[in-house]
């Protein structure tokens, strides 16, 4: 028999009655029932209930076990009485009787964490015995689901003609929008390399090596400010190129890969049809729902209504549209029409920094329907009509409203759209629901400086090419994309410019010189002189997308080790000082923070 198991705790049905096994894993619980020991022995794969009667020559040391503790055991099968049958477990039929023990690894002093049951503990001790942490069964399923999906990726692209293709993990710096993790050279002594934030530049620079589908199950490293749905320092990442292709080209092979994953770990949830995906410019996504990462399960679509309160008799409205850059946008809220649910709407606002919101709602009053709240009162009956036909709305339905500029607003008035979606149960919570988000602006211009600066990513193709260059920089679009899903953004790519002309003229206008240029992304730049093909790709972010398979909203719960929200590993204690022998061989020196 094996040194340690003949089966595991997941294995053993009916048809193994009267077998002598051996099993091992933890002690998930004990249970006395009147000097017979039960307990529940857990592995990876599941449960096995064990027992121990004092006829056992083993009774006396299984007395002292308690939960956690990492034991083998030997005993026979037998069957349970069909009235003792567990139908919820794989093992439910069978008990085994224990006839020796062997403990292979006691737990010393008490735990900090339970593994049995449901309990909540504070996410710093949660962390700090990660290794306990991840014995429970939720995490089990999240880490097993992680490795999964990974491996469903990975097959897919494989099945699209991609080869996977590793690029450097020590490398130069290159700003791309986050802050960079400095390594300090000991050969080369005060110069630094820096870990990847994305194979962008390395994964263009394969295409123009001839290589025509790249992907690549990539780690990626910024030093960023944590979020619930963000790990602060590293992530893993779906990442591909391809040559020769158009933006279209990219959606048509990304898509079935992702749609696939869904449909197969989303626990029978609908899953939209990637042909059905719709694509919405960024400056529609902003306007209709708030944010460029739209959750398409809300159906509520907000509209510009500034018409109906020009010059009308609600003087904050009237006053603002006076105003160059301003708008008033209406949130539908079908269903929302009463004056309770319109003041919580109104008290969220408050909460979220605004003055408020103002808002109309439709209610039948028995001899026909009227419309009701202080904005109906001061814009009078005709406008507030027109705003209700604008919206299609009726009776028991209300609108919300927000003016300014919409830089001032979109957000609140994005997430007002999710919570009225929650609160009315419009919002359909059985389903994945994707949109591609495309035409993006390359650059912005300051309001105070007013100087011209990217945006979005500074290495997108324009829309159009050096032509589009010669114009208004703030109408130039480029080929760039994301790709949302309930709420969040999963995925971001581009079609490349992979033309030095152009590339050297798009940052020119954002006040970036050719010299630069050629400093900063040297290697690509010089690449592209030989030859480069037209190209793009994308990156999906698997810890994200796992996130919402595993019905979770924050990141760390599918992360096998992530840091705090601190940017600290509280279990290996990262980041440490280093020895002053370190500093001295790397010809570094701390200066200490006041």
């Amino acid at each position: 028999m094996h040194a340690y198991r003949s089966h595991t705790c997941a294995a053993l049905t009916a048809a193994h009655t009267g077998e002598t096994v051996r099993l091992s894993g933890w002690v998930h619980r004990v249970r006395d029932h009147g000097g017979i020991l039960f307990i529940d022995l857990r592995d990876h794969y599941g449960v096995t209930q064990v027992l121990c009667d004092p006829d056992s020559p083993v009774f006396k040391a299984v007395e002292k076990v308690r939960s956690e503790w990492c034991i083998r055991i030997d005993g026979e099968v037998k069957a349970r009485d069909p009235e003792l049958v567990n139908p919820k477990l794989p093992t439910g039929e069978i008990e085994v009787f224990i006839r020796d023990m062997e403990v292979l690894g006691a737990v010393n002093g008490d735990l900090p964490l339970m593994v049995f049951g449901e309990q909540e503990y504070p996410e710093e001790t949660r962390l700090r015995y990660r290794y306990l942490d991840l014995r429970r069964e939720a995490m089990q399923r999240n880490m097993t689901l992680r490795s999964d999906v990974v491996s469903s990726m990975r097959r897919r692209m494989w099945d699209q003609g991609f080869r996977e293709y590793q690029t450097p993990i020590i490398t130069a710096s290159s700003p791309e929008g986050a802050r960079d993790f400095l390594v300090p050279s000991r050969l080369h002594p005060g110069k630094f390399y820096a870990l990847p934030q994305a194979p962008q530049q390395f994964k263009q620079l394969i295409m123009v090596s001839g290589f025509d589908k790249y992907f690549q199950i990539a780690p990626c490293f910024r030093d960023e400010d944590p979020r619930a749905d963000r790990s602060p320092t590293d992530f893993y990442q779906l990442d591909m190129e391809m040559s020769f292709v158009t933006q279209q080209d990219v959606f048509d092979t990304v898509g079935p890969v992702l749609q696939g994953v869904f449909e197969e770990y989303g626990e029978g949830q609908k899953v939209d049809a990637y042909a059905d995906w719709p694509q919405i410019s960024y400056r529609d996504a902003a306007l209709w729902y708030g944010t460029d990462k739209p959750d398409l399960r809300n159906p509520i679509k907000m509209q510009v209504v500034s018409e109906h309160f020009a010059g009308s008799g609600f003087a904050i409205f009237a006053k603002l549209l006076e105003q160059d850059g301003t708008e008033i946008r209406a949130i539908p809220a079908p269903g929302g029409g009463s004056r309770k649910f319109c003041d919580r709407m109104n008290a969220f606002a408050q909460k979220e920094g605004l003055p408020g919101m103002g808002y109309i709602f439709w209610r039948d009053q028995g001899e026909g329907m009227e419309a009701a709240g202080p904005l109906a009162k001061n814009i009078g009956p005709e406008r507030t009509e027109a705003i209700r036909q604008q919206l299609e709305l009726g009776v028991g339905d209300a609108a919300f409203f927000l003016g300014g500029k919409p830089e001032s607003f979109e957000r609140v008035a994005g997430k007002a759209r999710d919570v009225i979606g929650d609160e009315l149960n419009l919002t359909e919570k059985d389903r994945f629901a994707f949109a591609w988000i495309v035409d993006f602006p390359i650059y912005e211009k300051d309001e105070e400086t007013g100087a011209i600066d990217f945006e979005h990513n500074p290495f997108s193709m324009p829309q159009g090419g050096m032509a589009a260059l010669e114009g208004d920089p703030l109408q130039v679009l480029g080929y760039q994309y994301d790709l949302s899903c309930n709420g969040y953004e999963i995925l971001s790519g581009a079609i490349r410019n992979h033309k030095p002309e152009i590339m050297f003229k798009a940052f020119e206008i954002a006040g970036y010189g050719e010299d630069e240029v050629r400093k900063r992304f040297g290697g690509m730049v010089n690449a592209f002189q030989y030859g480069a093909p037209p190209h793009g790709g994308c990156a999906a972010g698997i810890d994200r997308i796992v996130m919402l398979l595993a019905d979770t909203a924050n990141i760390r719960e599918v992360i096998m080790f992530p840091m705090n929200q601190r940017a600290e590993d509280l279990m290996m204690n990262a980041p440490s000082d280093p020895t002053s022998d370190q500093l001295m061989e790397l010809g570094l020196r701390v200066i200490p923070q006041e």
